[in-house]
């Protein structure tokens, strides 16, 4: 890289968005102005909430009159101001009715009564209906009588039924529901002042019903708590804009340079593709932190003076209001906002980079949004908290870092930020590897005009089919084996498969999932692809040798692949339900006559139709990307996605990966098939062997180092098992990458003197050789 080249780059662009207005409009112009509007439009509505007053039905309020010793419930049109601050009982506007019983007019029916009130909650008419049937406040004065008479040591008769007062308000309608918990606020208060009146009307204390009192202490100051929530807060809203910041800019230095007609003569500059990259990728960042800061600021500004208006108002008077964020929350936002736009400014450069025009480049920014939100939301549900295994997740791991910072747990903070950073500025690099990768492919630079006939893209698609899948063969693939399991698998199994247990209903199960993974390449390899063979890699590989040792490979990591999955278990503990359905599964399991069928269903069946998916038709359309390491982690994610639990798909995508690597290799999908099978078999023979495998070994001395046995239940291999075992597999695999590059060369010698020893860069980019 010359970096002269890049800071020319770099000023040039810089000065072509500052020149540009709608960029300056969204990087300094919005923040200034929207905060400010958002406040005012805060007040205004709060002030319209305030003077809104909602009307109150109360049928049977009369009767309250008629018997002494009750509280005043209702004084003229407004509730008693026993009940609450004038200014809320300002809000309810009451409206009183006789009941049914009492009414003047005796074609009045409680029916008719409800009916008239429903019609006029649903109009707006009315927002909330209190009903007190009639013997209401008779009822209370007998259970007041009723009291005294046994406080004095009379003979009573038993207590009256408890009286039922019903509310009734509209959920569709905010005002409506707002009124009506204010109503039933009120009726609790008024409750218990019944309640006072009928314990000194027997005598008894009021502690007689409140032994005891709850005191409420907050252990953190008031300055912890806003900073607490300053810590919830502010790190997604810098994230969101640092996103926001990162994408327009990108869209205009990709899209909008092929639109213009300028990136041509960019390209012919002395400066090298890569040096333009990384000046573009430097304005795009840059353009990202500024209207990440800009918002920080309107936004610390505006939350600061709504507090104050809250404050002196006495709605924010027991959270000591927000206040300004503190100086150290701002100083960890800026330390975390570089790389965190470097991150987003990568992915979109890679999505701006492929887009045509504007107009396209703007469609990519909601899948992008999509994707990130998720990630920046989860820190912000209750229960989330920074441990190891949420460390590991790009994103939302920074996201609860930068809360424990700014919370002022620094300990908590700092047992974890080697995790978060590791994984941070790994996806920085991947992030900035893609977008260079896709600025260098001249395939997507000049891709072609957006003209498009349907009837004549599925004309061309039917009739003139690809020797292989493309990659959009292989994403539709994948989007179809997911539709499958959520729309139909689950769907069948959830109802008319509801009813089958035992190992039957597993049998069924095993095999309607692995319907739905197999079928849908199956289809689309029928009707778009011309070479099926090459396509599921249906070929005979170098040696059945290499079958075997495919096999042995799997024996070897065995031992690997079940550490890996305890460590994530421990890192992401199953929960409860999951656990349950679990031991469902294996109690069915053991009903087996024998452990060959489990065998064939859950070693040999997914391993044929996992590996014609995956491994055959997946991951050739995803190498016609012309990068099989890519390939190979796409299908594997995808492989791993298929597994419903989510401990489960990241073991499974991990070892999806070795078998990618294999299929690779070997360019025969038999190895990954017998690798498949093996691997999934062990588990099934360890299960119903598993005693007399440790007896055996035992015998020989062995038994501590092959089998670890808390409680007499085998559970799995020694650690030093475990690295034995990954060096043995490396060994094997080089051996089958080898024998299987040997096999690959034609026996007349390497064709003009080169030959295929590195897998990863054969065949990149070209359909695979033709088996025959």
């Amino acid at each position: 890289m010359n970096w002269r080249n890049i800071h020319t780059v770099w000023t040039r662009e810089l000065r072509d968005q500052l020149r540009d207005r709608r960029t300056l409009f969204m990087v300094a112009v919005l923040p200034l102005l929207m905060y400010p509007l958002m406040g005012m439009t805060f007040f205004q509505l709060a002030q319209f909430m305030r003077s809104n007053t909602a009307r109150v039905l109360v049928v049977g309020a009369e009767q309250l009159d008629r018997v002494e010793g009750l509280p005043p419930l209702i004084e003229g049109d407004r509730f008693a101001p026993a009940l609450g601050r004038p200014d809320q009982l300002e809000r309810l506007a009451i409206e009183t009715q006789a009941a049914p019983a009492t009414a003047e007019n005796t074609n009045v029916t409680e029916k008719s009564l409800f009916q008239n009130a429903r019609r006029r909650l649903a109009n707006g008419d009315l927002d909330v209906l209190v009903f007190l049937p009639e013997g209401f406040a008779k009822r209370l004065a007998e259970l007041q009588t009723e009291l005294k008479a046994r406080s004095d040591g009379e003979e009573a008769a038993a207590l009256p039924a408890i009286p039922q007062a019903i509310i009734q308000k509209n959920p569709t309608r905010d005002s409506s529901r707002l009124a009506g918990f204010e109503v039933e606020r009120l009726l609790n208060i008024w409750r218990e002042q019944v309640v006072g009146r009928n314990l000194a009307a027997a005598r008894l204390p009021a502690g007689a019903v409140q032994p005891f009192e709850l005191a409420s202490e907050d252990v953190a100051n008031v300055a912890a708590k806003q900073a607490g929530l300053w810590a919830k807060l502010l790190p997604f809203v810098v994230f969101v804009w640092a996103l926001t910041g990162a994408f327009y800019p990108a869209v205009d230095l990709c899209a909008g340079e092929k639109e213009r007609g300028t990136l041509e003569t960019l390209l012919v500059s002395p400066a090298s593709r890569g040096d333009l990259v990384w000046g573009k990728l430097l304005t795009v960042i840059t353009f990202s932190m500024a209207t990440a800061l800009l918002n920080l600021a309107g936004i610390a500004a505006t939350g600061s003076f709504i507090s104050k208006q809250l404050g002196a108002a006495g709605a924010l008077g027991a959270a000591g209001g927000l206040g300004l964020p503190p100086a150290s929350a701002l100083l960890w936002l800026v330390v975390a906002l570089p790389p965190i736009a470097a991150l987003f400014s990568a992915l979109s450069f890679a999505c701006a980079s492929f887009a045509r025009s504007t107009k396209e480049g703007q469609y990519y920014f909601m899948p992008l949004f999509l994707c990130m939100m998720p990630l920046m939301l989860m820190p912000l549900s209750p229960g989330i908290e920074l441990n190891l295994g949420n460390s590991l997740a790009p994103v939302m791991g920074l996201v609860l870092l930068l809360r424990s910072l700014m919370s002022g747990d620094v300990l908590e903070a700092v047992r974890y930020a080697i995790p978060v950073t590791i994984v941070t500025f790994g996806c920085c690099l991947l992030a900035i590897r893609w977008a260079v990768s896709q600025f260098n492919q001249e395939s997507v630079l000049f891709r072609g005009d957006d003209r498009f006939d349907l009837r004549l893209w599925l004309r061309n698609l039917l009739r003139r089919k690809s020797e292989t899948p493309t990659i959009a063969m292989a994403v539709v693939c994948v989007s179809m084996i997911f539709l499958l399991q959520f729309a139909v698998v689950n769907t069948l199994l959830a109802t008319s498969l509801a009813s089958l247990s035992g190992f039957a209903g597993f049998v069924v199960r095993v095999v309607v999932s692995q319907a739905s993974v197999l079928l849908p390449a199956l289809v689309l390899a029928g009707l778009l692809v011309r070479n099926r063979r090459r396509t599921f890699l249906i070929r005979r590989p170098a040696s059945w040798g290499v079958v075997a040792a495919s096999a042995a490979l799997a024996l070897a990591v065995h031992p690997a692949g079940l550490q890996l999955a305890a460590w994530i278990r421990q890192l992401y503990p199953l929960s409860d339900a999951v656990m349950a359905e679990l031991e469902k599964v294996s109690a069915d399991i053991q009903l087996a006559e024998s452990p060959w069928m489990v065998i064939a269903l859950i070693a040999l069946l997914p391993a044929i139709c996992e590996e014609l998916t995956f491994r055959g038709f997946v991951l050739s359309g995803l190498r016609r990307s012309g990068s099989n390491g890519w390939a190979i982690v796409i299908s594997a994610v995808a492989f791993g996605a298929v597994h419903a639990v989510f401990q489960q798909a990241l073991a499974a995508a991990l070892v999806g990966m070795l078998i990618g690597y294999l299929a690779v290799i070997t360019r025969s999908l038999w190895p990954c098939i017998a690798f498949h099978a093996t691997y999934n078999a062990l588990p099934v023979l360890t299960a119903f062997y598993g005693e007399q495998i440790g007896a055996n070994f035992e015998k020989i001395g062995a038994g501590g180092l092959i089998f670890r046995a808390p409680g007499g239940e085998i559970i799995g291999y020694h650690f030093l098992l475990a690295i034995a075992g990954l060096v043995l597999g490396g060994g094997l695999l080089k051996w089958i990458e080898v024998r299987s590059a040997a096999a690959a060369v034609p026996a007349d010698g390497p064709e003009n003197g080169k030959t295929h020893a590195d897998p990863l860069a054969a065949d990149a980019g070209r359909p695979l050789p033709n088996p025959e």
